[in-house]
């Protein structure tokens, strides 16, 4: 399946799952659960039947007992679940009617528990509490065809997309479980996470992780040979949640249970090659009395004076870090400016020289609140670098986004290419920016070369359409004639001559149903050559933008400081600032760079002609229709 198909899939099982809740007494949160055990279900039954026939065939053949069973061992090897005969999909979905699916699922989820030690506790078991014909369409909606031959990742997408949906829709208070996959592609591309371990210490439903795990994959590397993911969570139902998403991306990961505050679990203080978290902004009330707090190794520039934890998270991530870890994590914007206290923990930060990006991001990228955050990156080989140490790239990013709504913004993937650009630059390496233009040209040209055959098969359908057109023009009016001369006839009274009937025998003949058939096909066609040209059209002009925006802030395919976009700032010039870490307070105000460019020159003449040409076709669509009518 394509990206296209995919994304059709997706879009059609939400809808029919979401016509399902809203006709239901549950609430958004009681349901989305049990559908994501759903889909984790199918997914494992997909997987298992993928890899079934390949295991049997390699099985040895004893002479006498014949070919040996199936284990559970064989599936490991896989990479795939072993799954007992009532918890595959393949039963559930055909159960009949009379049969009590709620309490099927359940023992199909508490089997697969008995299996796997890590997923103990974890599935959900609450399915017989459900209206029964509610889990008989919810099992035959996730019973599409489509899924049964769904390749590679698919039911992990569909599980992130469900995950994506119940977040919006205020689902286990979403901003608690999802980070929006804008922001965590943001810290994926900026931190590059490719080797070591791993770790997300706020890690509600893990999509850290599984956006890691994507990001290996399409540099061609195996993310369980590459990786080792560690994750602690506070709350039971994330961990529960992150434990089925790691299931269904097929990742390993050790998640520990615990409040970070109090508890380090994993015991990595020092060890890490990449932290990523997206931790709970502004918490009060951490308890600093307690001498799990106040003798944390974790926290080597102090406790802050207020109750705000944002500074001991901070402090986390880059205490978890090793000699040459990165980290990249999410954290409210007041904290790059935090006065008293979170000033001094800052400074001190400042002069480790880990502090490599700061990036603003600009309000509504969260499903449950609207305000602004900052994206925070360590590197910790800085500090060793006496060049590098001194330079912090700050980032303003708070005017880059895509409005999905009036309530939702995020970045598209062309967004994420030129961020990655232009920190690329900032460390001196112009081959991913060089790549990235070199993509944007191609997509460009041919689009436009699109765009132009296109528009020339356009205009030989017009001809077409226009001499059928003609035809039926002069056939409308011979009939109109004759309609004419039998009114006058039948008004006078007189018995019609032969030669009249006759006629009318013509018109008869000649109300061509194919005719009508034709045009109106001409008539679907051009609306669809027409949608087809202005898609090609509007993707030129597109690509043509993205490639300027790039080369016209980096003509030379070198960093250079971008007023309102980016500046490197030394750490001179930041004491100076209060310690502020505050892109927007360095960047300045970007001016109107694209006046006098006319990115759409390359376009202008064929649209002059898309233009001429749209409206021919909309007079002569106008024209056929009137004339189908009079043949009617």
């Amino acid at each position: 399946m394509n990206g296209q198909e995919i994304t059709a899939l997706e879009n059609k099982l939400w809808a029919a799952a979401d016509q399902l809740r809203a006709n239901s007494k549950l609430t958004a949160t009681e349901y989305s659960f049990p559908v994501l055990g759903l889909i984790f279900l199918r997914h494992a039954y997909s997987r298992f039947v993928s890899v079934k026939d390949k295991i049997e065939k390699e099985l040895p053949i004893h002479p006498q007992k014949g070919r040996r069973a199936l284990t559970k061992d064989d599936f490991q090897k896989e990479k795939a679940m072993y799954l007992p005969e009532k918890a595959r999909w393949e039963y559930l979905a055909t159960l009949p009617e009379g049969k009590d699916i709620g309490a099927e699922l359940d023992d199909a989820m508490k089997s697969i528990e008995a299996e796997y030690e890590t997923l103990q506790g974890v599935l959900p078991k609450n399915y017989s509490l459900f209206e029964k014909d509610l889990m008989y369409r919810l099992v035959r909606i996730f019973n599409a065809e489509e899924l049964n031959i769904a390749k590679g990742d698919v039911f992990g997408r569909i599980y992130e997309y469900f995950l994506n949906n119940f977040a919006k829709s205020g689902a286990q208070e979403g901003g608690e479980f999802f980070t929006p996959p804008s922001l965590v592609n943001t810290i994926v591309i900026i931190i590059e996470p490719n080797h070591g371990i791993f770790l997300d210490p706020a890690s509600g439903s893990f999509g850290m992780a599984v956006q890691t795990g994507h990001f290996l994959e399409e540099e061609g590397l195996n993310p369980s040979q590459k990786i080792t993911f560690y994750a602690q969570e506070k709350t039971d139902t994330n961990i529960k949640l992150s434990k089925m998403n790691m299931a269904v991306h097929g990742l390993d990961a050790n998640i520990l249970q615990g409040n970070t505050f109090y508890e380090d679990q994993h015991g990595l203080v020092g060890k890490c090659d990449f932290v990523m978290a997206n931790p709970p902004f502004n918490v009060d009330g951490v308890d600093k009395s307690k001498d799990s707090v106040k003798n944390d190794s974790r926290l080597p520039f102090g406790l802050p004076n207020n109750d705000n934890a944002n500074y001991l998270w901070i402090q986390y991530f880059y205490s978890y870090l090793n000699p040459t870890g990165r980290s990249g994590f999410v954290m409210a914007s007041s904290a790059s400016d935090a006065g008293s206290s979170e000033k001094l923990i800052r400074e001190k930060l400042v002069k480790t020289g880990a502090v490599d990006v700061m990036v603003s991001i600009g309000t509504k990228f969260f499903y449950t609140r609207s305000l602004p955050c900052t994206l925070w990156f360590f590197d910790r080989a800085k500090e060793k670098d006496k060049e590098r140490r001194d330079k912090t790239l700050m980032l303003d990013l708070r005017d880059v986004y895509r409005k999905v709504s009036s309530n939702l913004h995020d970045f598209t993937p062309e967004h994420h290419k030129n961020i990655k650009s232009i920190v690329g630059l900032y460390r001196g390496n112009n081959d991913y920016f060089k790549k990235t233009i070199t993509e944007y040209k191609s997509e460009a040209e041919s689009s436009l070369e699109e765009a132009r055959t296109l528009f020339k098969t356009i205009t030989e359908k017009q001809l077409k359409a226009e001499n059928l057109a003609l035809k039926v023009d002069k056939h409308t009016l011979q009939i109109a004639e004759l309609k004419k001369s039998k009114r006058e006839l039948n008004n006078a009274h007189k018995e019609l001559p032969a030669e009249i009937k006759t006629l009318l025998q013509q018109e008869a003949v000649k109300k061509d149903k194919s005719r009508k058939e034709r045009l109106q096909e001409y008539n679907k066609d051009l609306e669809l050559l027409m949608a087809e040209f202005n898609a090609a059209a509007d993707k030129c002009i597109y690509f043509d933008k993205e490639h300027h925006w790039l080369t016209s802030r980096f003509p030379k395919a070198e960093y250079n400081d971008v007023p309102g976009l980016c500046k490197v700032v030394s750490q001179s010039e930041i004491e100076s600032n209060d310690f502020s870490l505050t892109p927007g307070r360095y960047v300045g105000v970007a001016p109107q760079i694209d006046d006098g460019f006319d990115y759409e020159a390359r376009l202008r003449e064929i649209h002059s002609e898309f233009e001429g040409l749209s409206a021919e076709a909309t007079t002569l669509s106008s024209r056929i229709m009137e004339n189908i009518k009079g043949l009617l």
